[in-house]
């Protein structure tokens, strides 16, 4: 996507909502812990439940007071969403890029629709509810912690009361009040929610927060709730017989149309047979650059694009719109698209504190770890992309590729929530580096977030820049695909690397470390004491002897003498780029060049097109690329 054009319409809608600077509980008498006390005593909800629900909305942080992505304040993410839904946009609708990524097809130039009209549901409403049990203004709820966990604890008590159930000092007991203070209208996504907040209160926490409080969450492992509770909270049940989602999440199926529409042309994607007909080799995070019921309505338009699933930010409720097995229009390049499974996060990728909760972190989680051993996908980043690592398919359409979900993601979390923590796995010879800085302290200047040209607000990001030298006053280092000059901008990633990716390592010198990127070697700040990236070791690509460079392919189609009669050979178009001799780049796995014929309606001209030419996908700049296994050989990293 292109983050500043949408940022600054959403961040416009939410101005009336910030208030005025937080308060600075750093350096209070009491501190965030002690307000969980507090609240607990004063509303008779027991401490660990507070704790455990406000873990799972922010990880106790507050955000400088500023706003979620669905309009939740603070450690307790109470909602006050009045305009935060008044307009839902979607990147796909937005730059250059042609979401199906296919030239056998006219580009698809998607426009978004408004959003059909709809009051702001409850989940969206907490933060007005609590102001009226608390006698807290709404401002107080927004911009003081203390405040705002109070207002979460008198929600939990209201809810418990509701449900005709006393204010038990046991955590056991109140598994339905905290089922109903996700805000879920259903009993999946209510139990969904619940089980998260006591999978937490099992394990215990401990983490300092973005204010520098330490916050504790003692374990309780034989923690076992009441969950007959739910049966008595009201809620509608979920027809979730048609979706592809493990029972650890909440799924419901809002499918998107495959339709006839003009002259005939259809959308808005393609049946397939997958994993038969082709493997499905990627999963692609996108964020919506929306709101939910916006976006749920423009994938359910048959003249718009689709994706496989949608996650919502409040409560991690999932959506799903197109099969596994068919494919959907996401990700801009079509053999991308017809090897991956797209999810869309509810976010904007140019608003900095416009944060994730940790409820959708974890039931995005869940659901990638479910597709990953259905498909036999790797949980690395090479096959877990994000959309701004999707490359573009030929030179024309590298500088019109989408860019989110960006650098305010958080990959290092989000592969602790996979269960594949970033780690070492080699000593300082292994000859690979995986970029691992630490998020909340890592803070590149971005610029154009909501005014071209000016800064976005300090915080903590996974992505790290490069530059030229070992050092700042070098100059950032050029993708000549884009074109232009580098910047610091939020939407460019010339200069970047992200949390995760892994580069081969081209020197040293003192705190900075270089890499092999875009056929250059690229330095970024990695001091001992606090490193930028870890060592690793693992197979690398170089050119055959006696060839001084390779082409890099954003796609990996086949030749042409492997199409069948009535599917047109696509022409195996090289970037701009290539691989130099004597750089080494980091292989993703080997893949045979493909194409999935499907221009038409009737799925029976559909054709897996597979030749003999075999291909290596590899980390080469900011996003992967392809070169041809008989161009180059592969080596181990550190030899």
């Amino acid at each position: 996507m292109r983050g500043s054009v949408t940022a600054l319409a959403a961040a416009a809608l939410l101005l009336p909502l910030l208030g005025a600077a937080p308060s600075d509980t750093r350096n209070s008498e009491h501190g965030l812990q002690s307000a969980f006390a507090s609240a607990a005593a004063e509303y008779h909800v027991p401490q660990s439940v507070l704790l455990g629900v406000s873990y799972l909305q922010s990880r106790w942080d507050a955000h400088g007071g500023a706003a979620s992505v669905t309009g939740g304040y603070g450690p307790m993410h109470l909602t006050d969403a009045r305009t935060a839904l008044a307009e839902a946009d979607s990147h796909h609708g937005d730059g250059s890029e042609d979401p199906r990524g296919d030239s056998a097809r006219p580009a698809l130039t998607p426009k978004a629709k408004p959003p059909k009209s709809s009051e702001v549901p409850a989940r969206l409403r907490t933060l007005p509810k609590a102001a009226e049990l608390t006698g807290l203004s709404r401002r107080q709820l927004r911009t003081d912690p203390a405040a705002n966990v109070a207002g979460g604890a008198a929600l939990l008590a209201a809810a418990q009361r509701e449900l005709g159930r006393p204010l038990s000092s046991d955590p056991a007991d109140w598994y339905g009040a905290v089922a109903r203070f996700s805000g879920a209208d259903d009993t999946a996504t209510a139990a969904a929610y619940a089980n998260d907040v006591y999978a937490v209160l099992r394990t215990g926490q401990e983490r300092e927060t973005d204010s520098g409080q330490l916050v504790a969450l003692a374990a309780q492992p034989d923690l076992s709730p009441d969950t007959a509770q739910l049966r008595r909270a009201g809620l509608r049940t979920l027809d979730a017989t048609e979706t592809e989602c493990p029972p650890t999440v909440s799924c419901e199926w809002v499918p998107a149309p495959y339709e006839e529409f003009g002259e005939g042309d259809y959308g808005n994607h393609d049946l397939g047979g997958r994993p038969a007909s082709q493997r499905i080799e990627y999963i692609v995070i996108h964020d919506t650059e929306g709101a939910w019921d916006g976006v749920l309505n423009m994938v359910q338009d048959p003249t718009y694009v689709s994706w496989q699933y949608t996650l919502r930010s409040t409560d991690g409720h999932i959506a799903q719109h197109v099969k596994a097995k068919d494919v959907a229009w996401h990700a801009g390049n079509w053999y991308i698209n017809a090897k991956s499974i797209g999810l869309e996060h509810e976010g904007f990728l140019a608003r900095p504190d416009a944060w994730y909760t940790e409820a959708m972190y974890r039931s995005s989680a869940r659901l990638v770890r479910y597709l990953a051993k259905k498909y036999g996908i790797p949980l690395d980043r090479q096959h877990i992309l994000g959309h701004d690592t999707v490359p573009g398919p030929t030179a024309s359409t590298i500088s019109g590729m989408h860019t989110d979900p960006g650098p305010y993601w958080d990959w290092r979390h989000y592969f602790e929530l996979l269960g594949r923590p970033l780690v070492p796995t080699a000593g300082p010879n292994g000859g690979l580096v995986t970029i691992r800085p630490d998020y909340a302290t890592n803070r590149p200047e971005y610029t154009g977030c909501v005014t071209a040209g000016r800064p976005c607000a300090d915080h903590g990001s996974s992505a790290v820049r490069l530059y030229s030298g070992p050092g700042e006053s070098y100059p950032l280092i050029k993708d000549i695909g884009l074109g232009s000059t580098p910047s610091k901008g939020v939407n460019d990633l010339s200069s970047r690397v992200s949390t995760g990716q892994q580069y081969a390592v081209a020197g040293r010198d003192g705190d900075w470390t270089a890499i092999w990127y875009l056929g250059q070697k690229a330095w970024f700040r990695n001091p001992r004491k606090n490193p930028t990236a870890v060592n690793a070791a693992g197979q690398v690509v170089t050119p055959k002897a006696g060839l001084t460079s390779v082409p890099v392919y954003g796609r990996a189609y086949p030749e042409a003498a492997a199409y069948p009669e009535g599917v047109p050979a696509q022409t195996v178009s090289a970037l701009p780029y290539t691989l130099p001799a004597g750089q080494r780049y980091a292989v993703g796995g080997k893949v045979p060049g493909e194409y999935y014929y499907a221009v038409t309606f009737d799925e029976a001209s559909h054709r897996v097109v597979t030749g003999k030419d075999l291909y290596y996908e590899i980390q080469f700049g900011h996003r992967v690329g392809y070169v041809r296994a008989a161009d180059v050989r592969v080596v181990p990293s550190g030899s």
